[in-house]
């Protein structure tokens, strides 16, 4: 699971009650505790551990970049002090939570210690004046399971932000020749996003595949790992082949400081090495390393943020859109020759030949069924958007190559926007719901969420907590 580390910038503004300010920062600092969330706190700053004070604001500001922190978390413990919240965020650069403790009934005479809420629509509207985008989370208090959710999520949506930011990408050769759609624009992912490609020739590849079969220790734990999980039906001098390409790809990956990969997969590859990539692509997707086929960076770029929405919990599958269900009318083939993670799997995978092609080296199995986010990064014309939605497994009938048969709510819809674009047959799904995050988090980074269902009233509701009762 993925580690993110948050600034803890509790605030507070003089006309409303200090002590109760004070009692509310110490509350949900022990919440943060309880829950084991990273936190860096501010009680060496002030007495009170409070942000109220231009001065303090400076010092925190310092403290939190010599951290590195992922995230601010902005709790308003009474009404809180709206333009050095708004100063703090701005010299940061990083995702903003905005929130603050339910506030209590009046006294008898009338007085209220906080105003909590009221403080927070001033602070929401500072932030929109300095162009700050931030995420709110409900006016509630620490108990109530909305909180620990919305805390969650907003650690989710910082490791996405995170994660995208810092995106280094080993491009395996040109993309294939017939593959026109997989085609970027390197420049701009650079300009626009700081995304880096470190693009090598297929030789050097290959050179350090026959480097890895010479030393011959980690090719031949990665067979045995074959042997332990997968079913072998390709001879043992190919699966050799597949565990030295695994263990060449994760040495490169990890000499240029990549994340992820995008290989060419066909055919120059087949003429060097005799096999197709795609279980050792599987191989390297199951250690949380995407590598995806024919080159496709914008996947690539689609795989990591993917995962970084489930916290890294969860391993993501690389597939086309194929076909309709032949029997289900709004049911479609998800399908790749065989480079998913096998624990997506619900029966043991195959390492055989692939569907459309002659050489060895792929896995088949299916996947499992259950609720699945399917996601698509892509853009044209300067235009960048991510394609987000859900669907569910279903039965169908027997594929070839890595595959799941899902139903979608409207089949006809789906088709449009991505024949329309600025999307490809190529997406990502994983089996979590992660569409809300990845919706909140394309705020921070100028990305355009794009949701194939019109059900963007009901993310914007999960987002508020309307389904958990306070």
């Amino acid at each position: 699971m993925a580690t993110i580390k948050i600034g803890y910038a509790p605030t507070r503004r003089s006309i409303f009650s200090a002590p109760d300010a004070v009692k509310y920062r110490g509350l949900t600092a022990q919440r943060l505790k309880e829950l084991n969330i990273d936190f860096v706190d501010i009680t060496d700053i002030n007495e009170e551990g409070l942000l109220y004070d231009d001065g303090d604001r400076i010092k925190i500001a310092e403290k939190f970049k010599r951290e590195n922190i992922d995230g601010l978390f902005l709790p308003h413990c009474n009404f809180g002090t709206e333009f050095e919240c708004a100063r703090l965020a701005k010299d940061l650069n990083v995702p903003v939570l905005l929130w603050g403790p339910l506030d209590e009934r009046p006294e008898a005479d009338g007085t209220r210690l906080r105003d909590t809420q009221c403080g927070l629509f001033a602070t929401g509207k500072v932030l929109r004046r300095f162009n700050i985008p931030f995420t709110y989370m409900t006016n509630c208090r620490l108990e109530d399971p909305v909180f620990e959710r919305g805390l969650r999520d907003f650690l989710a949506v910082c490791n996405v932000v995170k994660t995208f930011r810092n995106i280094r990408i080993l491009q395996i050769s040109t993309r294939p020749y017939e593959f026109w759609s997989t085609m970027c624009n390197e420049g701009e992912l650079l300009e626009k996003f700081n995304i880096q490609l470190t693009p090598i020739p297929m030789p050097e590849l290959t050179d350090e595949m026959k480097k890895a079969k010479e030393e011959g220790r980690e090719v031949a734990e990665v067979i045995q790992y074959c042997r332990d999980h997968m079913e072998i039906c390709v001879k043992d001098e190919e699966l050799e082949n597949v565990a030295a390409l695994k263990v060449a790809m994760k040495r490169l990956v990890n000499k240029y400081g990549c994340q992820a990969a995008a290989i060419q997969c066909w055919n120059q590859l087949q003429s060097e090495i005799g096999i197709m990539p795609c279980a050792a692509n599987a191989l390297m997707n199951e250690e949380g390393i995407p590598v995806v086929c024919e080159t496709d960076i914008h996947g690539a770029v689609t795989a990591l943020i993917t995962e970084a929405a489930s916290l890294g919990e969860k391993r993501s599958f690389f597939a086309d859109w194929t076909i309709r269900h032949p029997d289900v009318a709004n049911g479609e083939l998800l399908q790749h020759c065989g480079p998913w993670p096998i624990s997506v799997a619900k029966e043991t995978p195959k390492i055989t030949y692939p569907l459309a092609f002659d050489h060895p080296g792929s896995i088949t199995a299916e996947a499992h069924h259950g609720k699945v986010s399917l996601v698509r990064f892509d853009g044209d014309h300067g235009d960048y958007s991510l394609l987000l939605g859900n669907a569910k497994g279903i039965e169908g009938p027997k594929g070839m190559g890595t595959y799941l048969w899902v139903e979608v709510d409207n089949i006809k819809r789906l088709e449009a926007k991505i024949v329309e674009g600025p999307y490809i047959h190529h997406c990502v799904g994983i089996h979590e719901n992660v569409v809300p995050v990845l919706y909140e988090a394309c705020k921070y980074i100028g990305v355009t969420p794009d949701l194939y269902d019109p059900i963007e009233e009901d993310v914007k509701a999960y987002l508020r907590g309307e389904d958990v009762a306070l």
